[in-house]
């Protein structure tokens, strides 16, 4: 009976007919059990240090290390500050400026190569995406001995500038993937209404990647607010950012009130992360 239905079947074995499981069934997670601790020590790992610099940040003593208390005494003293409220400033006029000229460059980058001729695309973009393999520190050098030899000093103007440099490939990468998405027909439908390649930019292609330009317009705030080595190569006297300011402090003696200053910086970053995400998404 046996070799009468393995004749029928083939000639092939019972076992050979067996269904296989597929490859998702064998990269399932209970297969390798010890991934999920391990990926839960690292997530504590890299997380643990910042959820104690907000709780520490409302401590009332005058010890970093030391609790004493629940207060907001460190909070207040950190917005009572005059020069803390100026870097403030400048990061703020810093990062939204270089954000406006980064996605504007960004922006015309995407639509050149996008949507035009194809035959230095790869090569557009690896020149727009260079910015990101090198070092920063050695392009804040390259912009200061350029600076120095266009005979322009250390100002606000510099440093936007510099930091539009280096935010562009960011705002760059979310805004052409979003453009690369939008279907070319719209365009040439608007075109065959009559419209003029400004109004079918204006009123088709930039409604349409506007998900896009908001993406990129939040990372590129993000990076330039977090920004350290650019600002505190290019930054002169009246011009320091929060994270100089903070270096500047940790070098005098470290105090409570870095924690609520670090804290409100994170606070920051964490909301234009948060914003970058959700844009993401919608794009």
């Amino acid at each position: 009976m046996a070799a009468s239905e393995v004749k029928r079947s083939g000639g092939a074995p019972a076992h050979d007919s067996a269904p296989r499981r597929p490859v998702r069934a064998l990269l399932a997670p209970d297969r390798y059990r010890g991934f999920g601790v391990w990926f839960g020590f690292v997530v504590v790992f890299l997380y643990a240090p910042i959820v104690t610099l907000v709780v520490y940040s409302f401590n009332d003593g005058d010890m970093i290390g030391m609790w004493r208390g629940v207060s907001l005494r460190w909070y207040q003293a950190t917005l009572a500050d005059g020069s803390v409220r100026k870097a403030l400033a400048n990061t703020l006029i810093v990062a939204l400026f270089a954000t406006l000229i980064a996605v504007s460059v960004a922006t015309a980058a995407a639509v050149a190569i996008v949507r035009g001729a194809g035959r230095f695309e790869r090569l557009s973009e690896r020149l727009i995406a260079l910015p990101l393999a090198i070092p920063e520190i050695v392009l804040a050098i390259a912009t200061l001995m350029l600076f120095a030899l266009i005979d322009l000093g250390s100002s606000i103007t510099t440093l936007v500038l510099a930091h539009a440099v280096f935010c562009t490939p960011f705002a760059f990468m979310p805004i052409r993937t979003a453009l690369a998405q939008i279907s070319v027909s719209m365009e040439e439908a608007a075109r065959d209404l009559y419209c003029t390649p400004a109004e079918c930019f204006r009123l088709v292609t930039l409604p349409l990647l506007a998900p896009g330009i908001v993406a990129g317009a939040m990372l590129s705030l993000v990076m330039s607010i977090d920004d350290f080595i650019t600002s505190y190569i290019l930054s002169g006297p009246g011009n320091t950012t929060v994270p100089v300011y903070i270096f500047s402090m940790i070098r005098q003696g470290v105090t409570p009130q870095i924690n609520a200053l670090s804290s409100l910086l994170f606070g920051l970053s964490l909301l234009l992360v948060a914003g970058f995400w959700f844009s993401s998404r919608r794009s």
